[in-house]
């Protein structure tokens, strides 16, 4: 089991750091040369190079050492790109061989299954003695009409045939070598202490500020038993309330010493919220509470000691914190029987009276002990007859703004700082002219330094456009839940008055800067205005497992003069058929359908997207794949401005039943020869398919500019969504208008707002590396007198630069200005490598500047997390 634990971390620290663990071995000579550059060339094979640090310890190893890690460290990136899972589509010969008439096929398909009869000649050509059943469906297919060295599957209903199947003869060899579009190379550095890193990415996370992303909060949970933190040494703060209680829980159920614990929860669990989190993750269920948890029994210790921690909070906090979740707190009273120890934690049977609305009889010993500790508490709860009702901020706070009072429904606000910034957009509509109620400026000042980075980046984005008229255009929410979901509806508000909304982004943009003036000042920033097309990740709760990390609404661009090729792999669970399907639906700049590229359609115009067949079965262990080759520039050029891919279950069966499904897209050479090989090279993003959800749009293609929208978000599969064809692509053209429009309009903050926003408040100096309209690197330095928030809104402008430097590669001169300097760096691809540099590093896509030993790299939590 230990051994589990150490590779299961080692493979979250190679996808988190590119960090490898191998012990340094004793051999004079090392290992054969040809077996260490057989390693080297099977790791460049699979995007990944190995440092100068590493190589040395490779080869100090003696050839048995190294044969061992060859296998370990090709078996980790194999599973980190989904290439070590067996890849082989309908049509074995993909692209070449792909029937061109899918109704033809079609026919042939279905006249074959009604017609064929054992022992008789074939309904197709006639032919006797050549149709045989196929293993495993038995269903009869003759051997000269479809050609078994093509099929992967049973031509009729194409389940997966068992491997041993004489049907399935070999596939001939392809006679011209595969060619790949070069893509980023990911250095695998050494790793010399995996428990360090451990604790380094671990700390990392517990000081994020905004809810972990399903696979952080997975890369914690296997990390946390290397480092302090797994012991019950935890930081000092724990920003966010599902993050602790995933920790918490971990602790809970190693068992640590009963005084420690008891210390422990008392300290950290410092609202009824926390408790039920808790209780959440000990029945297995969900931290941040979005799905219903069904509780189950916890010891009678544990069960006072969380009572103990209710009856310790303020009264007013406690109801209304159980408000908030009134089913699920109804739910864990029936695990935590508050009403049997009334008289030892009298507020928490209270604030559960209240909730339930239980009658209180005074001549009762309970009701009159319930009714006393009511009465001491009219600050929470008012009396109505026998029941006990609560008094509650929320419905004060409601009332003032609905009856227009923006000077009372500002002071309210002012109360609750985080509740005040998520109702910006309300309060500012209580507005009748163009000047900011003094109220709501102070309260704002008062407020916003306790308020978190997440709600601060949300507003400040969802602000800047709501001076503008969209009456017409459609807004468009995501509802909270275990997969992201979109809904849209007619967008009716009013524009909000300039004068209120630039004093408020004024107050939003000055507090974010006070907060990154706190950091460790550096000569000069480097920032890549590319960073524009990426969105802050503050929502990353329901964000999809993947490759790359990208904010939902982030755009990236496509390797130019290549085909996309999207992948699907999954295996069905046990005894439960399971078919997947890949499809994609195509539209014009109007988003008026031009037709799909699916099971019903497997080739899309003269070749510019083609189907690699519908296999309906995915039996384990080889699963089924399926791709959908896009030629961009020959969509483009038959009218095509718009691809939508859905990955979606056709019989009903919901990812998060499936052992493993993922998908994703590749970069191949337009003009080389391609075949159905699953090329780890060519990866771009891998994505896994997860949650109570059958239908997934990922991202939507903009065939003109060769650039992804990433949306990663999920569709009710009673849409009409698994049937493209049948349904015109009307209900799938609104959803993806919506989302582009929503996603493009600039109503979220990115990474450049970021990145801007710290360089400004530590740098002296700034350099913009610019492609666009010709590529070029823009200087800025601050000027005598010239704020930070002054300095900030000039460089985001790209105007007004001190000195332009035009040249054809920005990366090597912005790289030249930051060598030997105390830099920060903000790329979306990391090939700024600045000799002799050090401070700190984001990017998105790996490159050479990974390579540098002193520069520190971080993520954009990190970046967010410094907000704190």
């Amino acid at each position: 089991m230990e051994a589990f634990l150490l590779l299961a971390a080692e493979s979250v620290l190679l996808r988190r750091d590119q960090s490898v663990y191998v012990t340094p071995g004793s051999e004079p000579d090392g290992p054969p040369r040809a077996a260490l550059r057989r390693l080297e060339a099977e790791l460049l094979g699979r995007g990944h190079a190995v440092s100068a640090p590493l190589h040395a310890v490779l080869a100090s190893l003696d050839s048995e050492e190294l044969a061992a890690a060859h296998v370990r460290l090709v078996g980790l990136v194999d599973d980190l790109l989904g290439s070590d899972r067996t890849h082989t589509p309908l049509f074995r010969r993909f692209p070449r061989t792909v029937p061109r008439d899918t109704e033809a096929l079609y026919v042939d398909r279905v006249f074959a299954f009604l017609l064929q009869q054992p022992e008789q000649p074939c309904v197709l050509c006639g032919e006797a003695r050549t149709v045989l059943p196929v293993s495993p469906c038995a269903h009869l297919v003759c051997r000269l009409c479809w050609d078994g060295s093509d099929y992967a599957g049973c031509p009729l209903c194409h389940r997966r045939i068992d491997g041993d199947d004489p049907f399935l003869r070999p596939v001939r060899a392809v006679g011209a070598a595969r060619a790949t579009v070069p893509g980023p190379l990911r250095l695998l550095r050494l790793g010399t202490d995996m428990t360090a890193d451990a604790t380094t990415a671990v700390d990392a996370l517990l000081a994020r500020r905004t809810p972990l992303s399903p696979q952080d909060r997975d890369d914690l949970l296997t990390l946390l038993p290397l480092t302090p933190a797994g012991r019950g040494d935890l930081p000092q703060d724990i920003p966010v309330r599902e993050t602790k209680a995933l920790v918490l829980g971990a602790l809970v159920r190693r068992a640590p010493s009963r005084p420690a614990l008891r210390r422990l929860l008392a300290e950290r669990l410092t609202t009824a919220t926390d408790v039920l989190r808790l209780l959440a993750v000990l029945s297995g269920g969900d931290a941040g509470l979005v799905t219903p948890a069904r509780f189950t029994n916890v010891p009678r210790s544990l069960r006072r000691d969380l009572l103990a921690v209710l009856d310790g909070l303020p009264a007013p906090y406690l109801v209304e914190d159980m408000l908030r979740h009134p089913t699920a707190w109804k739910r864990a009273a029936e695990v935590l029987h508050p009403f049997e120890g009334h008289t030892r934690h009298p507020r928490a049977a209270l604030a559960t009276a209240v909730l339930r609305a239980t009658p209180l009889d005074p001549d009762t010993a309970f009701g009159a002990a319930l009714l006393t500790t009511a009465a001491a508490h009219p600050d929470a709860v008012r009396p109505d007859g026998t029941r006990v009702r609560p008094a509650t901020w929320a419905g004060r706070l409601e009332q003032a703004m609905a009856e227009g009072d923006a000077a009372r429904a500002a002071a309210l606000a002012g109360e609750r700082p985080g509740e005040l910034v998520r109702r910006l957009d309300v309060l500012l509509r209580l507005h009748t002219d163009e000047a900011l109620v003094p109220e709501l400026e102070k309260a704002l000042r008062h407020g916003l330094p306790k308020v978190g980075p997440g709600p601060l980046l949300s507003a400040l984005g969802a602000l800047r456009t709501r001076t503008e008229d969209r009456t017409g255009t459609r807004r468009v929410f995501f509802p909270r839940g275990d997969v992201t979901r979109a809904l849209s509806v007619p967008e009716r508000r009013p524009a909000l008055p300039a004068g209120p909304v630039s004093e408020v982004v004024a107050l939003l943009e000055g507090e974010l800067l006070r907060r990154f003036a706190a950091g460790r000042p550096y000569e000069l920033s480097v920032l890549d205005a590319g960073l524009t097309d990426l969105t802050v990740p503050f929502t990353e709760r329901t964000a999809a497992k993947a490759l790359v990390t990208v904010g939902r609404g982030s755009v990236q661009a496509l390797p130019e003069g290549s085909v996309l090729r999207l992948f699907l792999h999954w295996t069905e669970p046990r005894g439960n058929r399971t078919d997947l399907d890949l499809s994609v639906a195509f539209f014009d700049a109007e988003w008026t359908f031009t037709g799909l590229c699916d099971y019903t359609n497997l080739v899309h115009g003269p070749d510019a997207a083609i189907h690699s067949g519908d296999l309906t079965s995915a039996p384990a262990p080889r699963g089924a794949t399926e791709y959908v080759d896009l030629d961009l520039e020959r969509l483009a050029r038959r009218g095509d401005t718009y691809a939508v891919p859905l990955v979606f279950s056709y019989n009903n069966v919901p990812f998060e039943e499936l052992p493993d499904a993922f998908a994703g897209f590749m970069a191949l050479p337009a003009d080389g020869p391609r075949d159905a090989t699953y090329d780890p090279r060519t990866v771009r993003q891998r994505f896994d398919l997860a949650g109570d959800s059958k239908v997934c749009l990922p991202m939507i293609v903009d065939l003109a500019r060769r650039r992804a929208l990433w949306t990663d978000t999920h569709l009710p599969s009673a849409g009409g969504f698994q049937s493209i064809g049948s349904h015109g692509g009307g209900e799938l053209a609104a959803v993806a208008g919506d989302l582009w429009q929503q996603f493009t309009s600039g109503g979220r903050a990115t990474l450049w707002d970021l990145a801007v926003l710290r360089a400004a408040a530590l740098s002296p100096e700034v350099a913009v590396v610019s492609r666009e309209p010709e590529p070029a690197v823009l200087r800025y330095r601050r000027r005598a007198a010239e704020s930070e928030a002054a300095f900030a809104v000039r460089v985001a402008s790209h105007k007004d630069a001190e000195e332009r430097l035009a040249h054809t590669d920005p990366d090597s001169a912005a790289a030249g200005l930051a060598a030997g300097r105390r830099v920060f760096l903000a790329t979306v691809h990391g090939d700024v490598r600045p000799p002799g540099a050090s401070g700190t590093s984001y990017r998105l896509f790996p490159g050479a500047g990974d390579a540098s030993p002193t520069l520190t790299r971080v993520t954009a939590g990190d970046l967010l997390a410094e907000l704190g």
